[in-house]
């Protein structure tokens, strides 16, 4: 699978970048899989005389492992990683090379302190974009400790195994041959799930903040800078940072911005926060928060932080349709990313739930992968935009039904069917399939708050036009907010307009312990 001029002028650049040799010890055969395989890592020895190949028998045909002259780093990929993998290749042979990885000096010890030996398998999906993260997350791991070792699985190239193993969402790692985790996981986030996460010890000594935002995603980041631009101490606290557009693939409408990747924003978001002097708090999910002298923000792990004011902007989650089998069989037929788990139910007959939007594309997508696709839509009517729907409705392999109330998933190990009822005529239907993706919008990350502020009849934090809420000094914006559109540019604007608020606030009641 020869790689186009553009992608060959990029790699030739990062090539450059390689401090020392590296060698490709290959497991090939004559299938098809192995050919597009020995095509890449010829064409990348032929690219940089630091680049060496050399056949062997690893575990798995076809797969090659990326080592130093006379050492193992443990860093195996099964498959050809193109696609969304290929930064994942990319970033191993510079860390094999001896190219030091862009990870923060604190993790790169906790990693180092792992004494246990770890064997990690995660199965992927070319088209996945959450996957490289865990990749390459756990390639770093295997270069930076001796005692860790990492093999990125292709699920398409391996289906026996994906089949056997029942694995029915990516990424799926597992770890020395059991299940560890599934979604998408910064290095940081699976160093919490090994048990080196960060304590309540840590957050101890840490002086008022004059503005604390909660929550990392495009509304916290954008209130984070502009808080921080105003000279004022400021403080993010981010259950995972970037929130939800890490789950989203193509990003289309963000002006001036043809085309960009959630995980690609997020990356830029977080790279900007960290331009300014704002103490970042990532990995930590907010419980409680309470308004005595200073507001106080509990912590998951205990830890207490206190602020002068606050701009929550906790985002939303994906809807659960929340009826029997889906939580039983999430990861297991059950899925919310089209683009992430697609691939997966090749050949398969599928659902989608969710006649809006992200549910007329997700149909859409699937259907050039599935066998057949059936979308159950509430309503009367799709909700989707016009020309999505004529797309639909052009598809073979598409049947959409109306007025259906889904009332649950089946299956036994993993989903068989899903049940629903003709709202018109009250008749019970059943259809067999493999997979459900649902798709029904979004809920508010807002339960923690309980009474603290005004919420309303969907959870969400009401606020005025300046993102004010009903206590004074408390701020939200985003999609926790009963901002009227849901959309990445509309939280940025909103959590700009807080944290101006913000400061607006502390200028106005607390002058004398603000510095400006």
């Amino acid at each position: 699978m020869a790689l186009d001029k553009e992608i060959k002028q990029q790699l030739a650049q990062y090539l450059e970048l390689m401090e020392g040799d590296v060698v490709l010890k290959v497991s090939a055969d004559s299938e098809k899989a192995s050919e597009n395989m020995l095509e890449l890592t010829d064409e990348l020895a032929a690219m940089s005389s630091r680049i060496k190949v050399e056949k062997a028998e690893l575990e798995r045909t076809p797969s090659f492992s990326v080592n130093r002259p006379g050492e193992e780093t443990g860093i195996v990929f099964a498959g050809t990683p193109l696609g969304h993998e290929f930064t994942s290749l990319v970033l191993a042979l510079l860390q094999v090379s001896g190219r030091a990885p862009k990870v923060d000096g604190k993790v790169i010890k906790q990693v180092k302190n792992i004494k246990d030996t770890l064997h990690f398998e995660t199965y992927i999906s070319l088209t996945c974009q959450n996957c490289p993260e865990v990749v390459q997350a756990l390639n770093t791991m295997s270069v930076l400790n001796p005692n860790i070792t990492h093999t990125m699985i292709d699920g398409a190239v391996f289906k026996d195994e994906v089949e056997r193993k029942n694995i029915m969402a990516v990424p799926t790692a597992y770890l020395n041959g059991e299940p560890f985790t599934n979604g998408r996981k910064t290095l940081e986030e699976i160093l919490a799930e090994l048990g080196s996460g960060t304590d309540a010890s840590e957050f101890e000594g840490k002086e008022p903040f004059d503005v604390l935002v909660v929550g990392g995603g495009p509304a916290g980041a954008s209130a984070a800078i502009y808080a921080a631009r105003k000279g004022i101490r400021t403080g993010i606290v981010a259950e995972r940072f970037g929130g939800q557009i890490l789950d989203t693939a193509a990003i289309e409408n963000f002006i001036s911005v043809k085309h960009t990747e959630g995980p690609k924003l997020a990356t830029g978001l977080e790279e900007h926060v960290k331009e300014y002097n704002v103490d970042i708090m990532n990995l930590q999910r907010a419980k409680r928060l309470e308004k005595k002298d200073l507001f106080e923000l509990e912590l998951e792990n205990g830890a207490v932080l206190k602020s002068k004011s606050v701009i929550v902007a906790t985002g939303a989650r994906w809807r659960n349709i929340g009826v029997r089998g889906e939580a039983e069989f999430r990861n297991k037929g059950v899925a919310y990313c089209p683009h992430c788990d697609g691939p997966l139910f090749e050949g398969k007959d599928v659902a989608v739930v969710g006649g809006g939007n992200s549910g007329i594309e997700a149909a859409i997508d699937l259907a050039g992968i599935t066998n057949h696709v059936t979308v159950l839509e509430f309503g009367s009517e799709l909700k989707a935009d016009s020309v999505l729907q004529d797309r639909l409705y052009s598809l073979p392999n598409v049947t959409v039904i109306k007025n259906a109330q889904t009332t649950e998933i089946t299956g036994t190990d993993k989903v068989d069917g899903i049940s629903y009822i003709d709202r018109e005529t009250g008749e019970e239907h059943h259809v067999g399939l493999a997979g459900v993706f649902v798709q029904i919008g979004l809920v508010p990350n807002t339960d923690w708050l309980g009474d603290t502020v005004e919420r309303n009849r969907a959870g969400e934090v009401v606020v005025d036009k300046r993102g004010a809420t009903n206590v004074p000094g408390v701020f939200a914006a985003g999609d926790c907010s009963d901002s009227a559109f849901k959309q990445i540019i509309i939280s940025m604007g909103s959590g700009a307009t807080a944290s101006l608020s913000a400061f607006d606030y502390l200028v106005r009641h607390q002058t004398e312990t603000v510095s400006v």
